[in-house]
């Protein structure tokens, strides 16, 4: 998969601050409460924090695929937001995980934010196509702009945007680094840290990716996400090799770190216990088989690993209101949806019933 193809041309829009604690249920709960919220002139106060930071919720609600701007806005240069159903089915009422409780939560939103179309591309970037054993924040930076540079479709963004960027990624994932400017809040507030993705070499210094299996990756959410990688990059016939969902760009084993063979260890749970997935080797290369609706599969997997039922996420509601017919086509969730109705399906996360 292509940067182009995998990702947005925007840059920075987090205001320099990464996901915090708590951040993505309130993004995904104020949307519910006003779609407006988050444009209002008294924002800060209703949601209790300051303007910029405010703006930053909004946009780590979008990011993760929890939010999507609504596509029934009559004014679409200021629309409201609408929560998706991978957004109602973890976070809402009846949902999967309210209060982001269960650590698969935060693998899963890990997936979400790189999945196609994601509004981090300097993060797919270095998770996908960023090679280097150890590096620091200059030597990423470096790498990024020479991709950037090199996609002719695209404007290239502003030098301060894009290390903006790559320092929100490392106090995002990287153990936290004291100095004159750093919070106690950027020390301790950081949930996706949790995840242990890249650690400081002890011998250099230098940042690297965490290789190797994840003791707190739960083997539904690894294969929720083939699944849905699967759904999103329209994979023909009913098998896909362990080797492109291993190290495809933009594949799981990318945004999880995994190597094929710890990719399948990894699977292996789920594919013992769900009859609609199965391992095959026609012609001796592992391959993943399904049986049906791959994005159903996907669902009816996360149900099984929070053993809940979830609002019904194709059932086209959000929060507690009905979507009216308006919305549910322009989700994809009526028939023969349209080439945009398909983008804005694949890029809000809600893939879910779509065809």
């Amino acid at each position: 998969m292509r940067l182009v193809d995998a990702a947005r041309p925007m840059f920075a829009r987090h205001e320099t601050f990464h996901p915090r604690y708590g951040w993505f249920r309130k993004a995904y709960s104020f949307a519910v409460w006003d779609r407006y919220v988050f444009t209002r002139k008294d924002a800060p106060v209703v949601i209790g924090v300051g303007k910029n930071m405010v703006r930053a919720i909004r946009f780590w609600g979008l990011a993760a695929k929890l939010l999507v701007e609504d596509p029934s806005a009559p004014n679409r240069r200021s629309p409201g937001l609408v929560p998706t159903r991978i957004g109602n089915a973890l976070f809402g009422e009846m949902g999967w995980d309210p209060f982001t409780e269960d650590p698969g939560t935060l693998w899963l939103l890990q997936w979400l934010l790189l999945a196609p179309r994601s509004r981090l591309p300097v993060w797919w970037l270095a998770f996908n196509d960023f090679n280097a054993v150890e590096f620091d924040d200059n030597a990423l930076d470096q790498a990024v702009e020479a991709q950037l540079e090199a996609l002719s479709s695209w404007k290239t963004p502003h030098p301060t945007s894009r290390k903006k960027d790559v320092r929100a990624l490392l106090r995002t994932y990287g153990p936290p680094v004291r100095s004159a400017r750093t919070s106690i809040d950027d020390i301790l507030d950081c949930p996706l840290r949790e995840l242990n993705l890249i650690e400081i070499s002890p011998a250099t210094g230098r940042y690297r990716f965490v290789l190797g299996p994840k003791p707190t990756l739960p083997s539904e959410v690894v294969a929720y996400a083939a699944l849905d990688y699967i759904a999103r990059t329209g994979a023909a016939g009913n098998t896909v090799t362990l080797s492109r969902l291993a190290y495809d760009s933009g594949a799981p084993g990318r945004a999880f770190k995994l190597s094929e063979t710890e990719l399948l260890q990894a699977l292996e749970p789920t594919l013992d216990r769900v009859q609609a997935l199965d391992l095959v080797t026609p012609t001796g290369a592992a391959q993943l088989s399904w049986h049906g609706d791959p994005t159903l599969i996907a669902v009816d997997v996360l149900n099984g690993y929070y053993q809940a039922s979830p609002p019904d996420m194709r059932a086209g509601t959000y929060g507690d209101q009905p979507v009216d017919a308006e919305l549910i086509d322009a989700l994809g969730l009526g028939s023969n949806p349209s080439e945009a109705e398909r983008e804005l399906q694949l890029s809000s996360g809600i893939v879910i019933g779509g065809r």
